[in-house]
């Protein structure tokens, strides 16, 4: 996942301003940590990540100039995107972004994390596929 996150930074450091009194490179690195966090938080946390751009973007604008706001905007939502895009693939492939197997998103009644790996294009294994089932609300 890294290499969203690097391709942002390479992106956009150049265009990072300085806080008051502390060195660019201080400033770059908190960027990138930034950036490295969201990335990280989308791959491990995907279907609970509601807005990723978002958060992205309100985590790193302050290193930016007003003026640069919205191109920093744009930077974030699109490689986001790609990011997403990847992570959903790894998922309906049925592995993890580091090509562990996915596991189930379900509990036992235990309350513990199922373990086993889900069906293909599916969050849930066999034994919790009737999670998966969209239901009608009812009026």
């Amino acid at each position: 996942m890294y290499q969203f996150s690097r391709s942002l930074y390479r992106e956009l450091a150049q265009d990072v301003v300085s806080g008051r009194g502390e060195d660019i490179a201080v400033t770059r690195m908190r960027f990138l940590r930034g950036c490295e966090s969201s990335m990280e938080r989308l791959a491990l946390d995907r279907h609970y990540f509601a807005k990723p751009v978002r958060t992205l973007f309100n985590d790193v604008r302050h290193y930016f100039p007003m003026t640069d706001q919205i191109r920093v905007y744009r930077m974030c939502e699109k490689h986001m995107q790609l990011a997403t895009e990847y992570v959903d693939s790894q998922l309906r492939e049925g592995v993890t972004f580091d090509g562990s197997p996915a596991c189930c998103h379900a509990s036992t009644r235990r309350g513990t994390a199922c373990q086993r790996v889900p069906l293909p294009g599916s969050k849930y294994c066999p034994s919790h596929k009737h999670l998966d089932d969209d239901f009608e609300v009812a009026a």
